[in-house]
């Protein structure tokens, strides 16, 4: 596995993770189809949350979240409905979180920062 790949890995687990200590419960983990990929799908009380995770070393490129454009968001906005076509899953509210992981490594801890209903 690539160095980057397994950097996104480890976000996309320590976004997992972060969002379900906030009670959030993740249901699914990179779906994808030929339009795209989720990163994280979960359910927040009844709304079902898109999670767009976004990994890096260091903010020395940007931070993660100036990553997530306009196009990102509607690409997702479509996903959201395939996925719950796919999955039979209805739910009456849809959000787009993003979550942004600063993981050093050297034994220096991740920094998770998270935002609700980004698009």
């Amino acid at each position: 596995m690539k160095a980057k790949d397994a950097l996104g890995r480890r976000g996309e687990i320590l976004a997992a993770d972060y969002l379900e200590d906030l009670g959030i419960r993740v249901i699914d983990h990179n779906w994808r189809c030929r339009n795209g990929e989720i990163d994280l799908v979960a359910v927040d009380g009844s709304t079902l949350v898109i999670a767009e995770v976004k990994t890096r070393r260091s903010l020395r490129y940007g931070h993660p979240f100036e990553s997530i454009t306009a196009a990102k968001l509607a690409r997702l906005r479509t996903l959201a409905v395939l996925w719950s076509r796919e999955h039979a899953v209805h739910l009456p509210a849809l959000r787009i979180d993003a979550v942004a992981v600063i993981d050093p490594g050297g034994g220096r801890p991740p920094v998770v920062e998270h935002l609700k209903g980004v698009g």
